[in-house]
């Protein structure tokens, strides 16, 4: 954090409810010392009743702008006046830029997981297939990111059937023939198992974008088919905390590689920083900080 508070210091942050667990400040401020930048990032919860006037006062404190997580990706729409095109493409926000009192949304996190898939876990999309679990904003630019990026084909699975559905509408609109709905997994319904035998035989990753498992709820998880993962698969859980989620310790013991969502974190947050302030990100700073929270953090890990 930059050693000095005053009258010309500049204040960007993260809304969320909650955001105790979160990491940002620590990867945003050490940036920000790093580039010399009087400028401070401050984590607010800010309750869903309150989204309206907390970006309000985005515009009203000519703020640089803002980072959106936990349940506001999807609602911020309406509060903003443009969207990118990619926003527009997910139906979710993660990052709020002032330009000149004018509030425009983007998504980082679409571009965020697939640099962090490509520069950090050698595995570039384009030709392969892929089953995302979740219908959430972060979901949404997990999907975008990776259709985009070439993804050969996409099995989404989600709690509710309907919101699956309309997800793969959207998506199919701009990427046809690209993808399908899974049913959310049932031990007990054949059918359902036989289709995720199917897909996984020939998906290479799986990317688990709910909630389920994040601190301090970390004995919860999604239902999945764990008996067939294998080596051959890379499987990613974007939750970060706890560092190793009960879906990601299931997943090893199948023999498969697992990644939690430190990695999109950074590049999602080096790419906010970036069209906050015009600069190049200085990614190398923003890791070593966001590896010495996340070892030193305490994340109510009970075993």
């Amino acid at each position: 954090m930059p050693g000095t508070i005053d009258g010309q210091t500049r204040v960007t942050g993260l809304f969320g409810y909650p955001v105790k667990h979160t990491l940002s400040p620590a990867m945003h401020n050490a940036a920000f010392d790093q580039a010399g930048l009087n400028w401070v990032y401050v984590a607010w919860p800010v309750k869903p009743e309150a989204l309206a006037g907390a970006l309000s006062a985005v515009r009203a404190l000519d703020m640089p702008g803002v980072n959106l997580t936990i349940p506001h990706k999807e609602a911020a729409a309406a509060y903003l006046d443009e969207l990118d095109g990619l926003a527009r493409l997910t139906g979710a926000v993660n990052t709020v830029v002032n330009r000149e009192g004018r509030l425009v949304g983007y998504n980082t996190d679409a571009p965020g997981f697939t640099l962090f898939l490509q520069r950090d876990l050698n595995f570039p999309p384009a030709g392969r297939r892929a089953i995302l679990l979740g219908t959430g904003g972060a979901a949404r630019a997990v999907a975008a990111g990776l259709l985009q990026e070439g993804l050969d084909f996409l099995w989404l699975s989600g709690r509710s059937r309907e919101k699956s559905h309309q997800l793969e509408n959207e998506l199919a609109y701009h990427f046809p023939g690209r993808t399908a709905t899974l049913p959310w997994y049932d031990a007990g319904d054949r059918a359902a198992g036989a289709a995720w035998a199917t897909a996984l035989r020939s998906a290479g990753l799986v990317v688990q974008t709910t909630p389920l498992g994040m601190s301090p709820c970390i004995d919860a998880l999604p239902p999945f088919p764990f008996e067939l993962l294998t080596p051959g698969h890379l499987v990613v859980d974007i939750v970060y905390n706890p560092p190793r989620t009960l879906f990601l310790q299931k997943a090893a013991a199948r023999g498969a590689r697992v990644e939690n969502g430190l990695g999109m974190l950074l590049y999602q947050g080096a790419l906010a920083w970036e069209l906050w302030t015009g600069r190049t990100a200085p990614v190398p700073a923003m890791r070593r900080a966001l590896q010495s929270s996340h070892q030193s953090s305490d994340f109510g890990l009970q075993k």
